[in-house]
């Protein structure tokens, strides 16, 4: 048995992940924040059911919203002056990826075990990890939790317990980006809902390129506090 040598990758190349199914790069390893920072900086991040070993992906195209692209239709500009709500950053880390791990009607199991609260906790702890919140009347209604290194933001899950509460923390945060001069938000893979406010899909290798660039920013650690205009 070989000891790691410090200056050893933790993953191969982006390029040896498989084209079925789509992205995945490795199995194994822990949960720790030295080896989830590794994996964001080089556009890989962990997607596993509970019970089996840690999966490691990267899928080619990739899923991104430019953060001065976010799409804000008339119907979701009207919910975000009159629904009441209020949007705090950083406040309920842990409760916000609880929410998301909770079962949903349009879906079975949830990805959002216990050990990917805590692992991704450390991460908000050291902070590189957080998460923006949609409160009425003092409840948590919906919200995103998502890594940043550098300029960059990777977004990983979002949750709404009333009409467009996920939709109303993902354009604060993308204002907020922009302000920051962040360069991109990771959506990961496709999916309709994500095109609808915005977000396309680029070659992964376009993307790499530009996550090479951004996570070598001057970093913005948190807890983060917002002070871009709603």
């Amino acid at each position: 048995m070989h000891e790691r040598q410090q200056s050893a990758p933790f993953f191969p190349p982006v390029e040896a992940a498989l084209r079925e199914p789509n992205g995945l790069l490795a199995m194994g390893g822990d949960l720790s924040v030295e080896r989830l920072l590794d994996a964001y900086r080089h556009g890989i991040f962990p997607w596993f059911n509970p019970g089996e070993p840690v999966l490691w992906w990267s899928p080619d195209p990739r899923m991104v919203l430019a953060p001065g692209e976010v799409r804000v239709t008339r119907s979701l500009a009207k919910r975000m002056r009159n629904a009441g709500f209020e949007l705090r950053v950083d406040t309920a880390f842990a409760e916000v990826m609880r929410a998301c791990a909770a079962p949903r009607e349009d879906a079975g199991g949830t990805w959002i075990s216990p050990a990917m609260v805590a692992a991704y906790t450390r991460l908000f702890d050291a902070g590189y990890a957080h998460s923006v919140e949609t409160w009425r009347d003092g409840k948590l209604v919906g919200g995103l939790y998502g890594v940043a290194i550098g300029r960059m933001f990777y977004g990983e899950s979002m949750f709404s317990l009333e009409p467009d509460a996920s939709k109303v923390a993902l354009v604060r945060l993308a204002r907020q980006l922009r302000r920051w001069e962040f360069g991109l938000i990771d959506c990961q893979m496709e999916t309709a809902h994500l095109a609808s406010l915005g977000a396309r899909t680029q070659p992964r290798a376009m993307f790499t390129a530009r996550l090479a660039e951004l996570v070598n920013l001057p970093h913005r650690p948190g807890p983060w506090i917002f002070d871009a205009p709603d």
